[in-house]
């Protein structure tokens, strides 16, 4: 041995032929600054291959375990630095690995053994220690900075080591332990969903543990599904009792409330909503004015009087920053009281609002506007269908007597209705985007269970609020950039050059031009206008449709992409998102020459947590509705159903059931009896041998295979191509040029592709 090492005798008691210790090899790396496993080997004077071999191995443990980083070919270690530590959040994957998700960098992927200490959301420290075969850069995590949440719903089991909770997805790793004593104190049965507080955390060596606080009732999966969702989303759904309080003691508008505001009772003012709609935040009515010219009147509830700044209910509303819909329930913003009460425009009562009154020329555009406080009075709560159902025949004696009954009214949704068909010539002007895409709603029997899963339908009367809605959004955009006002921008940016490289290539499919860097509306809609009328179009929409950025909310305006608008503001509904009450705020106070309120939180940090928590809704309300789908399938595994393909990857086919509008995976191992590859320009499988082809648009019948509850995968077999689409009417073999890229062979056990965070 050649080199001092204060390790030595331990080293040489642990084995036979020793190399240097992690010690010495930090601090050899720390003189060099960064070496290669080589320069190390000379500097410890190392020539026996074994001892070579031995240091490479310490080198990648220690790789592994943070302490130096690995990076270049031939790998450069270099020690891991205070600057090497980033803060992230925990995204746990249901199959046991993860990925601490960063904002300004790629994530680092978490191997297992480093998921067995923490669940999915929590903050923490962490390294980069190296890159996998994949071009992921591995991370170990340093330090738990902050638990997302403390307890959990899951199932109670026993094995031979006792009793422990097995949570859902994605904490299904996480398993937590409890005591006989606390389970039989509650009587718990094992299999019995349970509600459980952490008391010692998990490490890398031992599980946490945990007590058992409730047995759930497991009468109604959609509840229970709900109800842990809530805690795995760590979604607020009880409000603070100062909050309730504060809401409690609002009461009717008196004259007082109603003083200094411009009386707008004497308007046929009406709401147009959903058949189930409980909370009605914005009211429309329409003229005539001299020469052809429109006035509108967007009439939006004065949440903004009752949440008032930094106060328990601005401090609950903030923390929620949304309401979540699932099916069959909304986690609100705001409290019950003020949300289908004080601040829901029911007809027939008084209620104050800010009020979006804008001029409208012949041509379609805006002249001017004004905001200002009001006060209102519903004539009429009416629905889309009927709305529809008027503008279809307005003879209809099915029409309700609210809307029939009042020659007002009528008039007011006539001149809306020949406004909506001007604002639509707009539209098209301007290439606003309008994606051939279906939503869903789950219809529910008496016992919960799902009785049928129904598109829903897009007439105009949805249409025609949807246009008065963006008028009041981009008239309180511009209002607010005139006047600087401290308020947050709904912003959706172009796509980046690399998704618009993939549609360009796509977009060949179809004969049309895209270009490969900067497109423009235009291009998009030239795309969507030619599509709009195949079978395919809504596989060939959600493929545009995942090009584009995610919209977000910033204090400086970019404009929105996909509405083709330079300017845009949320202003329409304070009732369920926060930075349209901050809008709110800022123009009443800019109106009424008030101070602009003072807020607790930066306009920076609104921006960031507003948009965090408009994800956490979407993602929480897509899982609550693919569990219950999944669960629905579990009743029909077997069964034989039409679906129309979707998706096309190297690992197989997504199909979407005609009638259900459930997805599942045709793996490649069950597409057919044929070798394919994947053409990943044309979105196809090709079969090498036979020349079998299988693309976006195709009608197939499949099989239900399997239910995976745990990853929410339903897995199908195919049974029978029944048509193929337009566009693979033509048998294509591969490129000779550009090869396409293989899929695995069908006779792989891989039943899911993945990707980052797949």
């Amino acid at each position: 041995m050649s080199w001092n090492d204060p390790n030595a005798s331990s080293e040489a008691k642990k084995y036979d032929n020793p190399i240097p210790s992690r010690e010495l090899i930090l601090s050899t790396i720390n003189e060099h600054g960064e070496v290669t496993h080589q320069q190390l080997a000379k500097a410890f004077n190392i020539d026996d291959p074994d001892q070579f071999d031995a240091l490479g191995n310490r080198l990648k443990a220690m790789a592994r375990d943070g302490q130096v980083n690995r990076e270049g070919r031939p790998y450069r270690y270099r020690t891991v630095t205070k600057q090497d530590i980033v803060t992230g959040t925990v995204s746990a994957h249901p199959k046991g690995f993860g990925f601490v998700v960063l904002s300004d960098m790629p994530d680092l992927f978490l191997h297992e053994k480093q998921m067995r200490w923490v669940f999915n959301g929590d903050t923490v420290a962490a390294v980069g220690t190296s890159t996998d075969n994949r071009g992921r850069t591995e991370g170990r995590i340093v330090d738990v900075v902050e638990r997302r949440q403390n307890n959990f719903i899951g199932t109670l089991t026993r094995d031979e080591d006792g009793y422990c909770v097995e949570l859902g997805s994605p904490n299904n790793h996480q398993p937590i332990t409890v005591t006989d004593d606390n389970v039989q104190a509650l009587s718990a049965k094992q299999g019995a969903p349970v509600k459980v507080d952490i008391i010692d955390w998990p490490n890398q060596h031992e599980f946490g543990t945990g007590k058992i606080t409730e047995v759930l009732s497991d009468d109604n999966d959609r509840e229970l599904i709900i109800e842990t969702t809530l805690l795995n989303y760590d979604i607020p759904s009880d409000f603070s009792e100062a909050a309730l309080k504060q809401a409690a003691d609002y009461q009717e508008p008196t004259e007082n409330d109603i003083k200094g505001r411009t009386d707008l009772r004497h308007l046929p003012l009406v709401t147009i909503d959903g058949e189930d709609a409980r909370d009605f935040d914005d009211a429309v009515f329409a003229e005539k004015r001299s020469g052809g010219n429109y006035r509108v009147v967007v009439a939006i509830a004065d949440v903004s009087y009752y949440v008032t700044p930094n106060s328990p209910l601005d401090q609950d509303a903030y923390e929620r920053g949304t309401s979540v819909y699932f099916p069959h329930r909304v986690i609100p913003m705001l409290p019950e009281v003020l949300s289908n009460g004080l601040c829901s425009l029911n007809p027939n009562l008084d209620r104050l609002c800010m009020v979006a009154d804008i001029k409208i020329s012949r041509a379609g555009k805006v002249t001017g506007y004004e905001f200002y406080p009001s006060v209102m009075h519903s004539q009429a709560r009416l629905t889309y269908n009927q709305v529809n159902d008027y503008l279809a025949n307005p003879n209809d004696k099915r029409l309700p007597k609210s809307l029939t009954g009042n020659k007002d009214v009528k008039k007011s949704i006539d001149t809306l209705y020949q406004l909506y068909e001007l604002l639509l010539k707009k539209r098209e002007e301007r290439h606003a985007m309008e994606f051939e895409t279906v939503e869903t709603y789950i219809k529910f029997n008496e016992k919960g269970g799902i009785d049928a899963i129904l598109p829903r339908t897009r007439g105009d009367s949805q249409k025609l609020i949807e246009e008065c809605m963006l008028l009041a959004n981009t008239c309180a955009a511009n209002f607010a950039l005139k006047h600087e006002l401290p308020v947050l921008y709904r912003n959706h940016d172009k796509p980046d050059n690399e998704k618009s490289m993939r549609i360009h290539e796509y977009a060949k499919n179809f004969g049309l031009p895209f270009p490969e860097e900067n497109p423009t509306q235009a291009d998009y809609q030239r795309i969507i206008e030619a599509t709009k009328d195949r079978p395919d179009a809504i596989s060939i929409h959600s493929m545009l449709l995942r090009s584009m950025m995610q919209a977000n909310y910033a204090p400086d305006n970019i404009g929105h992409f996909g509405l083709a608008y330079d300017e845009y503001s949320h202003f329409t509904s304070p009732i369920r998102r926060y930075p349209d009450l901050m809008l709110h705020r800022g123009i009443k106070a800019q109106v009424t020459n008030s101070k602009q309120p003072v807020m607790d939180f930066s306009l920076d940090g609104a921006g960031t947590q507003t948009s965090d928590t408009e994800r956490r809704a979407e993602k929480a309300s897509r899982y609550v509705e693919s569990w219950l789908k999944c669960h629905y399938m579990t009743d029909h595994v077997g069964e034989e159903f039409e679906g129309v393909v979707t998706s096309v990857t190297n690992f197989g086919l997504f199909v979407t059931l005609t009638d259900l509008y459930i997805d599942g995976l045709v793996h490649i191992s069950n597409v057919g009896d044929d070798f394919f590859v994947y053409d990943e320009q044309q979105q196809q499988l090709i079969g090498k041998d036979k020349g079998t082809l299988f693309g976006l648009g195709d009608l197939v019948k499949v099989q239900v295979a399997g239910v995976n509850m745990d990853l929410l995968q339903i897995d199908f077999d195919l049974k029978e191509k029944l048509q193929s689409s337009a566009m693979n009417q033509t048998k294509k073999q591969p490129a000779k040029k550009e090869q396409p890229k293989k899929s695995p062979a069908k006779r792989s056990n891989n039943r899911r592709g993945s990707s980052k965070k797949s």
